[in-house]
């Protein structure tokens, strides 16, 4: 009986002993917190595979079009054929196919406007993980942390909110510590931080 409560009482020290390491362990990260502000101001949409594009050429309605970019990344409409688009701003598409329609028409005004889609890979926000939806967004301007989250339907029970990362392929693969679990389940605005394109947000399981 002496045997048994000395083997309780070690274990009870060894628990009061273990908790609080857990907990430092738990909360600690090598990585640096990701800065509140991130967003650049002269950003400009990238037209990737799959993206829905109207093509209006002014007084020239019978040859505007809405065309869908190829795997390739290449369109056609009318008057020319596998013109690249992935990978340019709509403005630039825009007066590469002013230059290819300048063989048929005199002084083409083409407008590029997108209907719709999420870029290329390597702008798009991409979530794996403990995410309860994760998935590939589009980036877009000013995206925030909490915006993402809200589009992935949040974290799971699994997660590890507060051990999560941003991978930063902009800035060379930088990784930055986030506090998702402060953010989504406790409502703390402070932890909310601006996105960037291509980066990539990785939830680990917690452990515990």
């Amino acid at each position: 009986m002496l045997n048994s409560v000395r083997i309780l009482t070690s274990l009870r020290v060894l628990a009061l002993i273990i908790a609080p390491l857990a907990l430092v362990a738990c909360s600690s990260s090598p990585y640096p917190p990701a800065p509140a502000q991130a967003y650049s101001d002269d950003y400009n949409y990238i037209l990737g595979p799959g993206d829905s594009v109207n093509i209006v050429v002014w007084r020239n309605p019978e040859i505007s079009s809405t065309v869908t970019i190829r795997p390739d990344g290449k369109i056609t409409g009318s008057l020319f054929e596998d013109l690249p688009a992935a990978g340019r701003d709509p403005t630039t598409l825009a007066r590469e196919i002013e230059q290819v329609l300048s063989k048929y028409i005199r002084d083409p005004v083409v407008t590029v406007i997108v209907a719709g889609g999420i870029g290329p890979y390597s702008e798009q926000i991409r979530v794996i993980g403990e995410a309860a939806k994760p998935q590939a967004l589009a980036y877009k301007q000013k995206m925030t942390l909490l915006d993402v989250m809200i589009a992935v339907g949040g974290i799971t029970d699994f997660a590890d909110g507060n051990a999560a990362t941003i991978l930063r392929t902009s800035e060379g693969d930088k990784q930055y510590n986030i506090r998702l679990k402060d953010l989504v389940r406790r409502g703390d605005v402070t932890a909310n931080v601006d996105v960037k394109p291509g980066d990539i947000l990785i939830i680990p399981q917690s452990w515990f």
